[in-house]
């Protein structure tokens, strides 16, 4: 069994304050399914003005999330963006609600983290019509230690990462993956 990558952690609540923001969440997905972007990129693909998605990228560089990529730029005015931490980030929440402003910030991370996670869902629930998507829903049951299951999430983050370096292309639909391993609620008799 492969040995897991270590994700780097997310220390400063500053950053989770960017990615708390949903179109900043979404600008760094599709930069980690399809590589470095201009902001005239993230704005065809997510149907956003250019000028809201150059803001945003901006806004996730003061942040640390993304940096600028100049050696892929066509010439002096051009601005190629790249993420920072290509395999995310690890959050530990309750280490962050005790820096300063870190209460609020970790409030507002849960609910737009909590309301993403419902409109995937939701979006499962109702694939769209019309259009070659493929949805997979799927909940398992085992029984494992506190160091089974963080090995199980190891290796389930770096099975998506082999898939996200081995596909990182502008061809293609931008697929969420959202797995949650947690125990089982305690059955009271």
């Amino acid at each position: 069994m492969a040995s897991p990558r270590e994700i780097p952690r997310l220390t400063d609540v500053r950053m989770l304050r960017g990615i708390a923001h949903p179109m900043r969440n979404r600008i760094l997905e599709e930069m980690s399914a399809g590589g470095p972007m201009r902001a005239a990129d993230v704005a065809e693909r997510l149907g956003i003005p250019a000028n809201q998605a150059s803001f945003h990228l901006r806004q996730l560089a003061k942040y640390g999330l993304v940096e600028e990529a100049p050696e892929l730029a066509r010439d002096g005015r051009d601005r190629v963006w790249r993420v920072v931490h290509e395999s995310g980030l690890s959050v530990n929440l309750e280490d962050l609600e005790g820096q300063s402003g870190g209460k609020a910030a970790v409030a507002v991370f849960r609910r737009s983290w909590t309301a993403a996670a419902h409109a995937a869902i939701d979006r499962a629930d109702q694939p769209e019509k019309g259009k070659d998507v493929t949805v997979a829903v799927s909940t398992h049951a085992l029984r494992l230690t506190k160091a089974e299951a963080k090995a199980l999430a190891g290796e389930i983050n770096d099975l998506v990462d082999e898939w996200r370096e081995k596909k990182q292309a502008k061809s293609g639909r931008t697929y969420e993956v959202l797995w949650v391993l947690q125990p089982a609620p305690e059955v009271e008799s």
